[in-house]
C-alpha cells in the first residue's frame, strides 16, 4: 500500500545501441549516481498547459516528500517535446541510451505515449503515463502504468447519467484522435443502451481546432444536450466559439468529460459555464482532507495557479515512482519496478485510486460535477460519484 499524500505546509533502437541501454538499466543501483526520471511534456505548443501543471506537481511532490528514497537520490530530467510525437521518440530514446533513466514519465498526449511504447518495451524501461487516456495505450508495452484516465471512464459514466436526465437526443462533438474517438465510442454506447438517441457524432481536426462549423451543425441538428471532449487546455477555445455561436441561448444543454470545463481554465471562461455538467476524476473543489492541503500547497508554490487534474496525475504518477522504489529496496530494474507498481493503491487528492494488476491501469471513482460559483470562484461542484471505475474498453468493444 502507498502512504497517503502527507498534510502539507500552507526510429527504433539500433542493436548495438539498444544493448548499452539494456546494460545500464540493469547496473546494480549503486554503481548509479542517482535513480534518474526522464519527465518528457509539452512544455510549449498548444498543449502546454498540460505540461506546465504535471511539471509544478512534480516539484511539488518532491518538495514534500524528498529526493532521497530507499538510499537513492531521485533525479528529474525535464525535457519538453512541445507535443510532437517525432520529438518525443528521439527525447525518449536519449534518456534511456544516454542518461540511463531508470523511469520514463509524462507524455501530454496519446501520440506522443504511442511513440515510446516500442523503447519501453525494448529497454525495458517502466513508461508512467501522466496524462494520455486512450484506453489502448497501456496495451502497447507490457512497461507502461498509467496514473491520469481513461476517456471510456469518464464517457461512459457522463452517457449512463445523461440518459437518466430525460436528455433523449444528443449530438457528440470530439477531437478527431484517439481519445476524442474514444470518449464519442463510449458515451454513445452508454447513451444508447439507456434508451438515448444520438443524432449525430461530430469530430474536430486536432491541429488548429475550429468548433464553430461544428456547432453550428449543432445549432441546426437541435438536440436536447452537445456532448463534447477537448483535450486538456482547449476548452476555453470551445466555450469561447459556443458563446459566439449563441448555443448559450438555444436551451441545448452542454455536456461533457471534464477537459471542457478544466478547473486550470474555469474562472476565465466565465459564468456562461454555469450549470455545465461534466464527468470526470478530479475536481480542485473535491471535499477530503488530501485534496484541501494539495490544492492549498500547490496554490502557494505556483503564484495561486489552481491545479487541475493533470497535476493530481502527475503528483499520483510520482506518488507511484516513489514507493516502487522503496518496495525494491532502491535496487529493482524495470521489470521489479512494474511488478510492485501493479496492485497499488493510495488515498489521493481525487480519493481513492489503485492501479489494476491486471491492466496495469488506474482505477478511480469518477464524479459528476456541475458548474458552479463558491465563494466568488467558479468550481466543478461534484454532486454524485461512480465508485471505483476500471477502463470499460479493456477486452470490450464499444
Amino acid at each position: 500500500m502507498i502512504r497517503m499524500l502527507p498534510r502539507l505546509i500552507p526510429r527504433g533502437l539500433s542493436a548495438a545501441v539498444l544493448c548499452g541501454a539494456l546494460l545500464a538499466v540493469s547496473l546494480p543501483a549503486a554503481a548509479q549516481e542517482a535513480f534518474k526520471i526522464g519527465l518528457i511534456l509539452p512544455l510549449t505548443g498548444p498543449s502546454q498547459s498540460t505540461g506546465k501543471q504535471i511539471n509544478a506537481a512534480v516539484k511539488l511532490f518532491m518538495s514534500v516528500n524528498g529526493d532521497m528514497v530507499a538510499g537513492r537520490k531521485v533525479e528529474v530530467i525535464l525535457r519538453d517535446d512541445a507535443g510532437v510525437a517525432d520529438t518525443t521518440r528521439r527525447v525518449a530514446q536519449e534518456l534511456v541510451v544516454k542518461d540511463h533513466v531508470a523511469v520514463l514519465a509524462g507524455f501530454g498526449l496519446t501520440p506522443l505515449a504511442l511513440s515510446v511504447a516500442p523503447i519501453a518495451t525494448q529497454a525495458k524501461v517502466p513508461m508512467v503515463v501522466m496524462a494520455a487516456a486512450t484506453s489502448v495505450i497501456t496495451e502497447k508495452s507490457p512497461f507502461i502504468v498509467r496514473t491520469s484516465q481513461t476517456l471510456p471512464q469518464v464517457s461512459s459514466t457522463m452517457g449512463t447519467w445523461a440518459a437518466g436526465q430525460n436528455i433523449r437526443k444528443v449530438v457528440t462533438l470530439v477531437a478527431d484522435y484517439g481519445p476524442g474517438l474514444d470518449a464519442e465510442a463510449w458515451f454513445n454506447k452508454a447513451f444508447k443502451a439507456a434508451g438515448g438517441e444520438v443524432l449525430d457524432s461530430l469530430r474536430v481536426p486536432l491541429a488548429n481546432p475550429d468548433f464553430a462549423p461544428f456547432l453550428q451543425r449543432v445549432v441546426d441538428t437541435r438536440p436536447d444536450a452537445v456532448f463534447v471532449f477537448t483535450p486538456s487546455g482547449f476548452g476555453a477555445v470551445f466555450i469561447k466559439q459556443f458563446i459566439e455561436r449563441g448555443l448559450d441561448k438555444t436551451g441545448i444543454k452542454l455536456i461533457g468529460t471534464g477537459d471542457v470545463t478544466d478547473d486550470d481554465q474555469l474562472n476565465d471562461m466565465g459564468d456562461v459555464t454555469l450549470g455545465v455538467v461534466t464527468a470526470g476524476p478530479y475536481s480542485a473543489s473535491h471535499a477530503s482532507p488530501e485534496n484541501k492541503a494539495f490544492v492549498s500547497a500547490f496554490k502557494a508554490a505556483n503564484a495561486g495557479m489552481r491545479p487541475n487534474f493533470m497535476a493530481v496525475f502527475g503528483y499520483d504518477g510520482m506518488q507511484v515512482i516513489y514507493d516502487a522504489i522503496k518496495k525494491t529496496g532502491g535496487k529493482g530494474d524495470g521489470a521489479a519496478l512494474v511488478a510492485v507498481m501493479q496492485g497499488a493503491a493510495w488515498e489521493s487528492p481525487r480519493g481513492p485510486v489503485a492501479i489494476d494488476p491486471a491492466t496495469r491501469d488506474i482505477v478511480q471513482d469518477v464524479y459528476i460535477r456541475k458548474v458552479a460559483r463558491v465563494g466568488g470562484e467558479l468550481f466543478n461542484e461534484e454532486f454524485a460519484t461512480m465508485k471505483q471505475v476500471r477502463d470499460p474498453a479493456h477486452g470490450a468493444t464499444p
